[in-house]
């Protein structure tokens, strides 16, 4: 599951189980973007905390990992590399997802060498909250006409984004209940979404 975690939250988690649960996957591996091509221009938390609090949140669950994949690539990171990684690392008969969420793989024709993805792994989105998913569906039935294999799911409503749990933090509210406990004692502990971004 591809995203630049900033912070995770539950939103995440469910989501990534719900997926798992759907297409009954062995493992779901969170992989926090390194220098996400799709952020230029934008400030976002370091990658080392970025990826210890994935790290965190995800540590008790057996069917869940974190990968350090794209955060150790040098320069801007591209989900066709990460898949042409993992693609080489597994054998042939292992079939690979990548998860995002349907808002930012509608943009997917925008991606370096995007037609090449959907060889490379079945591609999932997810709808959010307040993102239509028959308006989804058809959006990528009608543009992405390259990109055959992409399943679009509705995630299970949870109003939670990475933006607004900033705000809370930088606003001095709480976001307990909103990430993994571990993952808000990391937020506190390391003072971050306190100042810009």
């Amino acid at each position: 599951m591809g995203g630049t975690f900033d912070p995770i939250h539950i939103g995440h988690l469910a989501c990534a189980e719900q997926v798992r649960d759907l297409f009954e996957l062995d493992a779901v591996v969170f992989m926090p973007a390194g220098d996400p091509w799709m952020k230029r221009g934008r400030s976002i938390t370091a990658a080392e905390d970025r990826f210890a609090m994935v790290k965190a949140a995800v540590q008790d669950n057996p069917f869940f990992d974190a990968s350090r994949l794209e955060i150790d690539r040098a320069g801007e990171t591209y989900t066709v590399d990460t898949l042409r990684a993992l693609r080489a690392h597994y054998p042939d008969n292992v079939e690979l997802y990548f998860i995002s969420g349907a808002d930012a793989m509608h943009r997917i024709l925008e991606w370096r060498d995007a037609t090449e993805l959907a060889r490379l792994a079945r591609l999932v989105a997810v709808s959010r909250p307040g993102y239509e998913i028959d308006d989804a569906r058809r959006r990528y039935m009608l543009t992405h006409a390259a990109i055959r294999h992409v399943s679009v799911i509705e995630a299970t409503a949870l109003a939670v984004s990475s933006t607004d749990l900033r705000e809370k933090v930088r606003s001095g509210r709480s976001i307990r209940y909103l990430v993994p406990r571990v993952v808000s004692d990391y937020v506190e502990n390391h003072g971050l979404y306190r100042g810009g971004a």
